[in-house]
């Protein structure tokens, strides 16, 4: 009964957060993109350039297009592989079109536009992702060409924005496609963002002659977990031990010292980790 809940609890929460992370994204498109002919790349952008220049309802268009891609996709791929974008894929559209008669035109400034109508998007797109949902479209197709041609799913996309872009440039003009691609890059990196976090956790690969006395102090005075690992020299053929630790940001200038007084001659490299779960940091739980 627990584990029932538990899992009723965990759908009810992952299906809010494509419907908020949807209707973001429809704000973003009605008072930012939409008035500015800003197609930002994938369906969601040919939509705008079809309003632009017929001025076809971009809710309709993305319904229009998402269509034969989901029943595509749910033949050739499985129900298992796009069930989840299902939410999305209604919820964005008709958030559009609910949303877009009650928005203002906030800014005239195409690059205010551009910037905020990016974090928006982003906002909205990386919160479904983390929800474990998808709005449809170009993710679809990018799985269907990932299946059919090896493409990967990146590459897919990636393709795919390419070519909106390309074709707001002869259809919006170039200044406008632009100031797309700016925001196209902003959304991707709020995306990512969302999706890994402000990380304060670092990673630090020490390769040292002094492995015992280095391995104690991280113990003794930084109180971190150190996994110890053979390594043998590509130059040299020296055999070496590598230690593994997982500090936080404001450990690193600790950790730098505690390594040059013990092994001034030591390797270190310092790294920052996207996500860290287990003892001492966040717990592991699943996504979204």
């Amino acid at each position: 009964m627990a584990a029932t809940w538990k899992r009723i609890k965990h759908s009810t929460g992952s299906a809010a957060g494509v419907l908020i992370g949807s209707v973001l994204m429809a704000v973003a498109m009605n008072l930012f993109l939409i008035p500015h002919r800003l197609a930002a790349g994938g369906i969601s952008g040919f939509a705008v350039i079809l309003h632009d220049l017929f001025l076809i309802s971009p809710g309709l268009t993305i319904v229009g297009l998402n269509t034969p891609l989901f029943v595509a996709a749910w033949l050739l791929l499985g129900r298992e592989k796009v069930g989840s974008s299902l939410l999305g894929s209604l919820a964005f559209p008709v958030a559009i079109e609910l949303t877009g008669p009650y928005l203002p035109v906030v800014t005239q400034d195409l690059l205010l536009a551009s910037v905020y109508g990016g974090i928006m998007m982003g906002l909205g797109l990386g919160l479904v992702f983390r929800c474990q949902g998808s709005t449809g479209g170009t993710a679809l197709l990018s799985l269907i060409l990932n299946r059919f041609t090896g493409l990967t799913l990146g590459q897919g996309l990636l393709g795919a924005d390419l070519v909106v872009i390309a074709l707001a440039i002869f259809a919006l003009g170039a200044e406008a496609a632009m100031y797309a691609t700016l925001s196209l890059f902003i959304s991707t990196k709020v995306i990512d963002l969302i999706q890994e976090g402000l990380s304060p956790v670092k990673v630090a690969l020490i390769i040292t002659t002094r492995p015992e006395a280095i391995n104690r102090s991280l113990l003794r005075e930084l109180s971190r977990g150190v996994t110890r690992m053979a390594g043998r020299g590509g130059y040299t053929g020296e055999e070496r031990e590598l230690l593994l630790c997982v500090i936080s940001r404001p450990q690193v200038a600790r950790l730098k010292a505690l390594v040059h007084r013990l092994d001034p001659a030591a390797f270190v490299i310092i790294g920052t980790a996207g996500e860290v779960h287990g003892e001492g940091f966040k717990e592991l739980s699943s996504p979204g």
